[in-house]
């Protein structure tokens, strides 16, 4: 969905057809929820041409959890906007799950899959040490505001730095987001950690409290004023320099 996938596995038994079928998965989930292109599926059903009732199994499943976000965030997770659906907060996170699952089951435990800067990672790397995630600073995107020690998680961030305004708060449409600008989200899995981070930047400031509140993750907003906040345990996995 216009953005770069990575791979590292780390496993000497890794192969390159390990690595082509994860990539080839990447296509096809991109070639169904793509809002981009006219032949996806999820295009077909906004424009009315495909009923979810004739949909694909993964259309219904990603369109059923969708459903449990948005009922779990108090409506702030919503894939529908102006009578159209867009799921790629969902599916993205979902689509590096499913991938980091690809990998697992053919036995390799240290990797990570790394898709539009979300992130799941096992194991460790190459230097025997947990993975290490950069967070951006959003006012200087060469620059890392921290560095993050993750294994056995995933790390998911949402803002307007890069892709510009895409993250809308569903209950109120006509004022965009401007309080904050970043908000990265560390959790069990990086499907949760995704979708979570969407719905706490549909928040505004209040979204890193919501973050505070779900046991098993942590966060680390930036706002316009160039301050940073984030959840009480999230330290933990700050590498001090």
């Amino acid at each position: 969905m216009g953005m770069p996938v990575t791979l590292e596995i780390i496993d000497p038994n890794a192969s390159i057809e390990l690595l082509e079928a994860v990539f080839a998965y990447f296509e096809t989930i991109d070639a169904q929820f793509s809002t981009y292109k006219d032949n996806s599926e999820i295009s077909r059903i906004n424009r009315h041409e495909l009923t979810l009732e004739d949909a694909s199994a993964d259309m219904k499943t990603v369109f059923e959890m969708a459903d449990q976000l948005r009922l779990k965030t108090d409506g702030y997770f919503d894939i529908q906007h102006a009578g159209a659906y867009d799921p790629s907060g969902l599916v993205k996170g979902w689509a590096i799950f499913n991938a980091a699952e690809m990998i697992r089951q053919k036995g390799m435990t240290n990797f990570y899959v790394d898709a539009g800067g979300d992130i799941q990672a096992a194991g460790k790397n190459k230097q025997g040490q947990a993975w290490r995630v950069g967070i951006r600073n959003p006012f200087k995107l060469d620059e890392i505001v921290k560095v993050l020690s993750i294994s056995g998680c995933g790390v998911a961030t949402s803002g307007a730095y890069v892709r510009g305004a895409h993250i809308y708060n569903p209950k109120n449409l006509i004022e965009p987001i401007t309080d904050i600008v970043s908000l990265t989200v560390i959790g069990p899995d990086v499907y949760d950690a995704d979708c979570y981070a969407t719905a706490a930047f549909a928040m505004g400031k209040e979204g890193i409290n919501f973050i505070q509140g779900l046991v098993g993750f942590e966060g680390y907003m930036i706002d316009r004023n160039r301050r940073a906040t984030f959840t009480s345990g999230f330290s933990r996995y700050v590498i001090h320099a």
